[in-house]
């Protein structure tokens, strides 16, 4: 479903990756791994198209994504590691609003029930600052329900979420697969075992030296 060929991504005095080839197909989940700093975030803000500090060539069912990017960006859909929610608002109205900039007409209804699928049943008309952070990471979990993207770019998403949120998450992911989806999961914390989940181990790159600075 997606592919990456020769990716090279230097930020200040680091080489994060050189010639990094991956692929996810449908069906599967690629977890990114690797120490603080070795590039996880940035890769998947490059394969989102948030980046273009890069060098290499990324395809999305095999056309180009340069070719298309809005046309990308809207079978794929990606979450940071901030939760990216305004606080005064309600977890439905932060649904209503992110899902709208995606074009997706879900309706308060179908927003309520990814609501309490994502066990915030009870806190739909809560200001997101009154909830912890964990039940703000579950906000964006449910955000991912009623969206049709096939790829899902999920940036360190158990973050502040306890036992049952991460077995939530992990459920979510089987099903995602199960129904074709393919994601790609940077995290430090290991995704469950029966998961069709194959691992890309970042190594934290290097220091430039003199050719690095030439390209």
């Amino acid at each position: 479903m997606l592919e990456a060929h020769g990716l090279y991504c230097r930020r200040q005095q680091r080489v994060l990756f050189d010639d990094l080839d991956l692929c996810v197909s449908a069906g599967q989940v690629l977890q990114i791994t690797g120490p603080n700093g070795s590039g996880k975030s940035t890769l998947l803000r490059i394969l989102a198209g948030l980046y273009s500090g890069f060098n290499g060539d990324i395809e999305f069912r095999d056309a180009p994504v340069a070719a298309d990017p809005q046309g990308f960006r809207a079978r794929a859909v990606y979450l940071g590691h901030g939760t990216g929610l305004k606080n005064v608002l309600t977890p439905l109205e932060n649904m209503q609003w992110r899902l709208a900039l995606r074009g997706i007409a879900a309706g308060r209804a179908n927003c309520r029930r990814a609501l309490a699928d994502a066990g915030l049943a009870g806190f739909e008309n809560m200001p997101c600052h009154s909830l912890s952070a964990g039940q703000q990471r579950r906000v964006n979990l449910a955000c991912l329900f009623p969206d049709p993207a096939k790829l899902w770019l999920l940036d360190e998403p158990l973050t502040a979420l306890d036992t049952a949120g991460i077995a939530l998450l992990n459920a979510a992911l089987a099903a995602h697969a199960a129904r074709g989806g393919a994601a790609l999961v940077a995290t430090h914390q290991r995704l469950d075992s029966s998961l069709n989940c194959s691992e890309l181990a970042l190594d934290g790159g290097r220091a430039l030296n003199d050719a690095d600075w030439e390209r």
